[in-house]
């Protein structure tokens, strides 16, 4: 069975196996074997690229010593890795109340679902937590459902909102969706999704990058809008407001979303899960439209890049499931893990980092142009705040992705000491931490155009 790419990195040629056999030393070779043999197998994960030994601010060293730059981090190291205001939040609430049995609560949940109240867009001011996105997804979905007296759902197409059964359904990857995911529930239906140097609808971004709105009309948005009227029972719309690939909405795009729910009585949900706690230059990504939703979720950073914790932050007046349990998680209102969310909210707001990520970011959209210029491999060059992605191809014309490039770049940024990912085969994609330094994306940025600049393949 041929399996389509997906926002992860897949695997699917023998380059990690020869990257291996040759940078890594027998010891360490020797663990990812042992990993193999006691873990059950998967895409995705299987087999491991490395040994992680240490880990500390943007930086995570392999087992035998060596340095990288993490600009991957699975969007959980937004304040670094191991921030020591979080450890020692974490040491004093396990040292005050380790665990609260879910029948009470505490006030460490309590004062983390007010400052949630307080920092999401608009209305949205309470909240349930759970211990993954994925979860939190489905809570939100549940939300709606009973809010709306309806079950169905909309999303897109190579979206990924989580790898539960529910959250699969909204998801549009094909790896979490076919095999032995299938069926699927009921009633989820998907849409194409933005993605304006690859639409789905077959029109061309200029040589900026910039859709031609007047020509297209921002059909991926009014394609929402025909289906929640043919459809005519959506409880609600599931979206990431910022694509991880990551590709950013067109112009007016969300308003356009945002009428149709309204119109079509269904539920606007966004999935903040990876964008969220200023990853993209605002507290929320859903803040550049000016778009309020009405459940967001929010997770991974959450954490600070220590604890799994996500939460559900909804408007009041969808309150409305008391008679019904869709959340009651045994870690809900665990006080260490609200402790750690706490202080990795106050981290964030009082070290300036959203307004770093803006900054940084910025410098690095511009250097990324000039790489555009420069190599003619770059096919587009997109993001907003630390949400970064160039897409390589063989062809600007064409716009033929370059997959075998992005990899062998990837492994030439490893040798150079620079980790990230690549996204729907051929994106490579920098999602660095919110503390992230001016010379440090400089940096990272040369180490990617060498590689993109060398001759040979890894």
């Amino acid at each position: 069975m041929s399996v389509g790419q997906s926002e992860s990195d897949t695997n699917l040629t023998s380059r990690r196996a020869r990257w291996q056999a040759a940078r890594l030393d027998a010891e360490t070779r020797a663990m990812l074997a042992k990993d193999t043999r006691h873990f059950l197998r998967q895409s995705v994960s299987t087999p491991c690229l490395n040994v992680i030994g240490r880990a500390e601010g943007i930086h995570i060293w392999d087992g035998q010593g060596r340095r990288y730059m993490d600009f991957h981090g699975n969007n959980v190291h937004h304040i670094g890795y191991g921030h020591p205001r979080v450890k020692a939040a974490i040491t004093r609430a396990m040292d005050e109340l380790p665990f609260a049995p879910r029948r009470y609560t505490c006030e460490r949940s309590i004062q983390l679902a007010e400052k949630l109240g307080k920092i999401a867009p608009g209305r949205l001011s309470k909240c349930l937590f759970t211990t993954g996105g994925s979860d939190a997804v489905e809570v939100a979905v549940r939300l709606a459902r009973a809010a709306t007296g309806r079950f169905k759902t909309l999303s897109f197409w190579d979206a990924f909102h989580g790898a539960g059964t529910g959250a699969s359904a909204l998801s549009g990857e094909m790896l979490f969706r076919s095999g032995p995911a299938a069926p699927m529930v009921a009633g989820a239906e998907h849409v194409a999704p933005f993605a304006c140097y690859a639409c789905a609808y077959g029109y061309k971004t200029d040589a900026n990058g910039n859709p031609p709105l007047e020509l297209c009309n921002t059909a991926c948005a009014r394609m929402v809008d025909y289906v929640l009227a043919r459809e005519g029972d959506v409880a609600c719309v599931v979206a990431e407001p910022a694509r991880a690939v990551p590709y950013i909405p067109p112009p007016g795009f969300w308003a356009i979303v945002r009428e149709a729910c309204h119109k079509r009585g269904a539920l606007l949900i966004f999935d903040e899960i990876p964008t969220g706690l200023g990853k993209t230059g605002r507290m929320f990504a859903s803040e550049h439209d000016g778009v309020e939703p009405d459940i967001l979720v929010v997770g991974k950073a959450l954490g600070g890049g220590i604890l799994p914790i996500a939460a559900v932050i909804a408007r009041e007046n969808l309150d409305v499931a008391q008679d019904w349990a869709f959340g009651h998680y045994t870690h809900e209102k665990n006080p260490v893990t609200a402790a750690a969310a706490l202080e990795t909210i106050a981290v964030i707001e009082e070290e300036g980092l959203v307004e770093n990520a803006a900054r940084v970011g910025h410098v690095a959209l511009e250097r990324m142009a000039a790489m555009k210029a420069k190599h003619a491999c770059i096919g587009d060059v997109r993001g907003r705040g630390l949400l970064l992605g160039l897409e390589l191809v063989t062809n600007r014309e064409s716009r033929e992705p370059a997959g075998d490039l992005a990899e062998a770049v990837l492994y030439r940024a490893l040798d150079a000491g620079l980790s990230f990912k690549t996204t729907m085969g051929n994106v490579l994609t920098l999602t660095p931490p919110l503390t992230v330094t001016e010379s440090q994306m400089l940096e990272a940025l040369d180490i990617i155009d060498a590689a993109l600049g060398a001759e040979h393949s890894t």
